[in-house]
Parts: structure tokens; C-alpha cells; sequence
């Protein structure tokens, strides 16, 4: 095999690997190619998307308004009933008082 027919086989092995290789990228990109009605089924659920987190955003912010509304309601249903218990214990304490000094006075 002389040096020019080596170069010649070379060149046309090398011409057929990028032809073959066009070819197999164009036909990749025919058959993987994003149809419009695929972009805008995509654009919904992006929107939709969009829509859920704001709707989660909005809920988790009502969840924390109320959940801090409840803590501040216990915490004064808690007070209130802690002065309550103390009313009613200063309320017995004076009654057994009085219990007390009726029972000590002479009949």
C-alpha cells in the first residue's frame, strides 16, 4: 500500500465516521425534539406549581397565625386559672378561719 492510498483510505474512513456520525446526531435530534404542545403542558404544571407552593406558603403562614393565637390563648387560660386556684384556696383557708372560730365560741 503506497503513502497516497493510505491517505486516500484514511481521509475516506474518517469522511464515513462524520457522516455516520451527523447522521446519528440529526436523528437523535428528530426523535428527542420538544413538540409545542409538550412546552405548554410544561408551562401548566410550571403554573400549577407556582399556584401549590404559593397556597403552601399561604397555609404554613395561617398555620403559625393561628398556632401563636392558641399559645397566647392557653397562656391566659393558664393565668386565669392559676388565679382562680388561688382565689379558692384563699377562699377555703378563710372559710376553715371562720369554721375555726365559730367552733371556739361558746354556745
Amino acid at each position: 500500500m503506497t503513502r497516497f492510498a493510505f491517505i486516500l483510505v484514511t481521509a475516506a474512513i474518517l469522511f464515513l465516521a462524520f457522516a455516520l456520525g451527523w447522521a446519528a446526531q440529526w436523528l437523535m435530534q428528530r426523535f428527542t425534539r420538544v413538540s409545542q404542545a409538550d412546552l405548554g403542558e410544561l408551562e401548566g404544571m410550571a403554573q400549577a406549581l407556582h399556584e401549590a407552593e404559593e397556597l403552601r406558603d399561604q397555609a404554613i403562614a395561617y398555620l403559625d397565625a393561628r398556632e401563636a393565637e392558641l399559645t397566647r390563648e392557653l397562656t391566659q387560660t393558664r393565668a386565669e386559672l392559676s388565679a382562680a386556684m388561688d382565689g379558692l384556696r384563699a377562699a377555703r383557708h378563710e372559710n376553715e378561719m371562720l369554721r375555726r372560730q365559730s367552733e371556739a365560741r361558746p354556745r
